[in-house]
């Protein structure tokens, strides 16, 4: 029923593999190609622009030739930036020709715009007229260049997948009749440019699955052995709608092995709130755990995160230092609570908190119930503020933790909720949060299942929104909860 299976080591990102005798290697990615015509786009733009300017201003500034080059490396590397932070080198199959059109068009627009103000305000008088048609030229040359690279990239790459030089290593899942009808969508696709590895079949009912071509690696259960033996890049996954468990399984165990897993598009209410449909050469398929988060906004969110922390801690120091102090002096033990916690991607990290109760060695994992007798006086209050959580401000500086996301978990209870939720482990994909949506939506510590399932409902619900804008908004109304004096006691 199985195949044998050779564990591949290779990260992830590396598995866009090349047909046997290719030498070509890491530049047939869709990514490097993009990148590659862009940098010819920029220089180009700058070449032409130079070129067409003196037809219709006379008003030139006169540069050496290593003074363009220097100007032309300059232009490049900020429009690499421009458009990195704008998600731009992210694979392009998963982005309609027309999504990618208007996204090159508004950042083109705004990066030119951002460069246009910066010379028109450091230059000298004769060098400022006719500054919107000067703006208006570069944008539209750069933006025409950009586009026809662009498109030039797309099809190369779709000829390659075609003729097989680049293949993407995938594994599908499914039951028996399903797989049939998606194994017939690849073969009449083959822009897609999958590699199929292996099949899983979830049907309890079939000893020997027929017509299936490729190895069967097994069933429902073998899933997460298949994924941490083979790594592929992405899992596609085509089952029966009815069968929930079934389906929430494969999908969590198979993302939890960094896989990206992607669904045939009639199961989507199953996954209605926790999954983005995605188009690939304009057929519809819904990614589970894609990029969360534009790349300018991870940049931000992590910029915010360094900076906020640095001032919380040092501009703070004497108040953190009277409440150590404080902790310390009115109940015996140490000023500091420390645990392991799970963070992202199952990483086990130490975490400190001001203690808020009596020491007690005996205890084991376990959460505080609301007036719990455990609490010291003084612990009482820097819970109700939230003052008991400031040291986690180190853990955001090391990047185990961010400002925003959900509250990292004891492994314990981690071990217990995921036997329990199979995606639960779902929410380690992102770093946790010193704050969160559920931490300001709700505030009790969930016990039973459906107390579970509802701060899961909080947690993905960040997941699937994650925004730079959604994390302002958390950390204002978490201001608020601790004004108001809502947290734990």
């Amino acid at each position: 029923m199985s195949a044998t299976i050779e564990h591949s080591s290779r990260p992830l990102s590396t598995q866009v593999l090349l047909a046997p005798g290719s030498r070509l290697g890491i530049f047939l990615r869709p990514r490097m190609m993009q990148m590659y015509f862009d940098l010819i786009a920029f220089t180009l733009s700058f070449a032409v622009y130079q070129l067409i300017r003196p037809l219709v201003l006379s008003d030139i500034r006169s540069f050496t030739m290593e003074g363009y080059m220097v100007i032309a490396l300059m232009s490049c590397a900020y429009w690499s930036v421009v458009f990195w932070l704008g998600g731009l080198y992210r694979d392009f199959y998963i982005r309609s020709p027309f999504d990618e059109f208007f996204t090159v068009m508004r950042h083109t627009f705004l990066g030119s715009a951002v460069v246009f103000l910066a010379i028109f305000v450091t230059s000298s008088p004769e060098y400022q007229s006719n500054p919107r048609f000067v703006f208006v030229m570069y944008w539209l040359v750069l933006f025409t260049l950009v586009c026809i690279g662009r498109l030039s990239a797309r099809q190369l790459q779709r000829r390659l997948r075609e003729h097989g030089v680049v293949k993407i290593p995938t594994v599908l899942v499914g039951s028996v009749a399903r797989l049939r009808e998606l194994l017939v969508d690849l073969h009449d696709e083959p822009a897609w440019g999958y590699d199929v590895r292996g099949i899983i079949v979830v049907d309890e009912n079939v000893s020997t699955p027929h017509g299936l071509p490729g190895p069967i690696l097994g069933g429902i259960n073998d899933v997460q052995r298949v994924m941490a033996a083979l790594r592929p890049r992405e899992v596609l996954v085509t089952m029966d709608h009815t069968d929930h468990d079934a389906l929430l399984k494969v999908t969590a165990e198979a993302a939890d092995e960094g896989c990206l897993v992607k669904i045939v598009p009639d199961l989507y209410e199953i996954f209605s709130g926790q999954a983005r449909t995605q188009q690939i050469y304009g057929s519809p398929l819904i990614e589970v755990s894609p990029e969360l988060m534009q790349p300018w906004e991870e940049f931000a969110k992590r910029t915010l995160d360094i900076l906020f922390s640095v001032v919380v801690l040092v501009v703070g120091m004497p108040v953190w230092l009277l409440t150590a102090l404080a902790v310390r002096v009115t109940s015996k033990g140490p000023m500091f609570f420390v645990q392991d916690r799970v963070g992202r991607m199952g990483h086990v990290f130490r975490m400190a908190k001001f203690r808020s109760m009596y020491v007690d060695d005996r205890r084991g994992p376990t959460w505080t119930n609301e007036n719990d007798p455990r609490v010291t006086p003084v612990g009482r209050f820097i819970r109700k503020t939230h003052l008991d959580e400031i040291p986690q401000l180190w853990n955001v500086l090391k990047g185990e933790m961010s400002l925003v996301g959900p509250r990292p978990e004891q492994p314990f209870y981690v071990d217990k909720f995921t036997e329990m939720l199979p995606y639960y482990r779902r929410r380690l994909k992102v770093r946790p949060g010193v704050t969160g949506w559920w931490q300001v939506k709700a505030r009790s510590n969930p016990e039973s299942l459906e107390e579970i399932q509802q701060r899961l409902r909080y947690d993905f619900f960040y997941i699937e929104n994650m925004s730079f804008k959604l994390d302002l908004e958390i950390m204002v109304r978490t201001v608020f909860v601790m004004l108001r004096g809502h947290g734990q006691a």
